[in-house]
């Protein structure tokens, strides 16, 4: 397996958010989605029907909830 984090539909990474505790807690007006975890860490999902949303950006979430990217793997 490889150690980079692949590029991933939205909806695959609020799976993963929700199993993980975290709550959708605001959709914008445009197309972000704002999700908080009870503990206080928080971050926003950019919702582009038919896009993916490539490594950097998904690092930067990992990043924003403080997880590796180790295990938001196992948690796919």
């Amino acid at each position: 397996m490889s150690d980079k984090i692949p590029a991933l539909k939205p909806e695959e990474i609020i799976r993963v958010l929700k199993k993980l505790g975290f709550i959708n807690t605001r959709k914008s007006k445009g197309s972000h989605w704002r999700f908080c975890h009870p503990d206080g860490r928080k971050t926003t999902i950019p919702v582009h029907k038919g896009k993916t949303i490539g490594r950097g950006l998904l690092s930067k979430i990992l990043r924003d909830i403080e997880i590796s990217p180790e295990i938001f793997k196992k948690s796919l």
